[in-house]
Parts: C-alpha cells; structure tokens; sequence
C-alpha cells in the first residue's frame, strides 16, 4: 500500500469555543494548532479561518496572514484552504484563498443539505472555481457528500476543467449527506476511476472507524476539529493533535506507514516532473 496520508481539518466553519475551548480560532491558534498537528504526524493542513469575532470568513488576507504563520512553524506542510467557505457564502467570497499561492483547495461538486442549511454548489459554481484552480495550477481535493458528486466530477474530468489523477475526499456522516458507514465508504471508493486517490473524512462518532477502515483499504484519513470536537463519547478532544496521533497509532498496528509531506506530494501528484 501507498503510505498513508493524514490531513488535519484544524477549525471548521462550524463549531465554536463553546462547544470545545480548545477549538482555534484566530491566525496564531490555527498556526500553533497546524504545528501540533504536523509533529503528530499530519501532512496536510485543510484550513478554513474566522474574523475578530470568531465567525467564519473567506477572507483572502485572513487567510494570507494565518498561511504564512503555519509556514513559519511547519515550513514543509501542505496547506489545503476550503473554498466551501460557510453556508449561505457567494461564490466570490468562496473563491479568495484561490489567489493565494498554495498547491491544493477543495472543490465541491454537488449542492447538499447541510444541517439546517444548503451548501450550495451549481453547475456553474464547480466550473468557476475548477477553473480558477486549473489557472492557478492548484491541484481540487474532489469533496463528495453524495455519490453522484463523483460522477459530476468525472464530467469536468472530460471537459478538461481538472486532471487524472483525481484525488477525492469522502465527506461521509454530516446530516443531509451518505452516511458514514463502511458500506457507504465501500460504494464511494468502487465508484472513483482507477489510478484516483481518496481521503475519507468520518463525521463526529463515525470519524474513528472510517479512519480504521480506510487504513485497510489503502485510502487516507482526515481528521480534526472541523470533523469531530471529541476524543470519545463525552469526551471533548484536547487537540487535533490527539485526534491525528490516534491515526498514527493505528496505522502502526496496522502496519501501514505514515506519509511525510514530501511523500504526500508524491503520491499526490504536487510534485512536476
């Protein structure tokens, strides 16, 4: 098997200091909090921001200033921003860390109900931002809540709006997407094309055995407070740190050696020849 890639989802959009104290939030937290993670074993860093007041913002200076603080701490790491943003955000909004200099940005490719709410994603949104990252020779995490965003993606595939390989993630168990069970997981991996790679990224209680299921079945795991805010049942989770050594641990038992960035670069395809 390919080494195994973990990316750390160090804040989120959507959880709050209220819910978990040790949720970062402002550019040093999230630098600080990237930091642990790498150290623990992370090679990517998915990163969303937030303003003064702690709400979630696509700020393109936001997010400049807290890319170069982790830059700073972990100069190796890959940093992957969201372009899903929040719900409710424009696709203008959504689009600001993509003129940044960075090698890697999620691209959604489907619409789903996310919560209470709709994230948002229209034909015409997918094609503006897989073609601002085509531009910009950033390489789309395919985010998938839903089976046929893969098919979605593999239409922009032959339009020539994005590149084989294809590298997905499995957003799996947030209410309104497929749940996240390893039957489901099972179905979304025998739907991407060969060659692809994927990342499942299990939502709250499902985070710890998709992560355990994706290690044996040669995919990569995300995981971190944007994800799941707890260690265990009633158990808030003290860093993302914890939540990606857990990973680690795993994979030891399991055999299956963790990936550097170096070596996530390469199995990604990031690094040209």
């Amino acid at each position: 098997m390919q080494k195994l890639i973990i990316t750390a989802a160090i804040c989120g959009a959507e959880g709050t200091k209220q819910d978990n104290p040790n949720l970062p939030i402002t550019p040093l937290e999230l630098a600080r909090e990237a930091k642990l993670a790498y150290e623990a074993g992370a090679s990517i860093i998915h990163l969303h921001v937030r303003d003064e007041k702690g709400e979630p913002t696509q700020c393109g200076k936001t997010f400049d200033k807290t890319i170069k603080l982790i830059r700073e701490k972990c100069p190796d790491v890959i940093i992957q921003p969201s372009t899903g943003g929040a719900v409710g955000m424009t696709k203008e909004e959504r689009k600001q860390p993509l003129d940044l200099d960075v090698e890697m940005a999620t691209l959604t490719t489907g619409t789903v109900n996310f919560g209470d709410g709709v994230f948002y994603n229209s034909p015409e949104y997918i094609e503006y931002f897989a073609s601002i990252m085509q531009d910009n020779n950033i390489k789309p995490e395919i985010e998938v809540f839903e089976v046929g965003m893969i098919n979605n993606a593999l239409n922009l595939l032959k339009r020539g709006l994005i590149e084989a390989p294809l590298h997905f993630d499995f957003v799996m168990g947030v209410p309104g997407g497929i749940p996240g069970t390893i039957k489901n997981l099972t179905l979304l991996v025998e739907t991407v094309p060969e060659g692809s790679t994927w990342t499942v990224a299990g939502i709250g209680r499902s985070e710890l055995p998709l992560a355990a299921a994706a290690i044996i079945m040669g995919g990569h795991v995300r995981v971190g407070f944007e994800d799941n805010l707890y260690y265990r049942y009633k158990q808030l989770a003290k860093s993302n740190a914890e939540l990606v050594s857990r990973v680690v641990r795993l994979a030891k038992e399991l055999e299956r050696e963790i990936a550097s960035p170096h070596e996530a670069r390469e199995i990604l395809g990031l690094i040209k020849e």
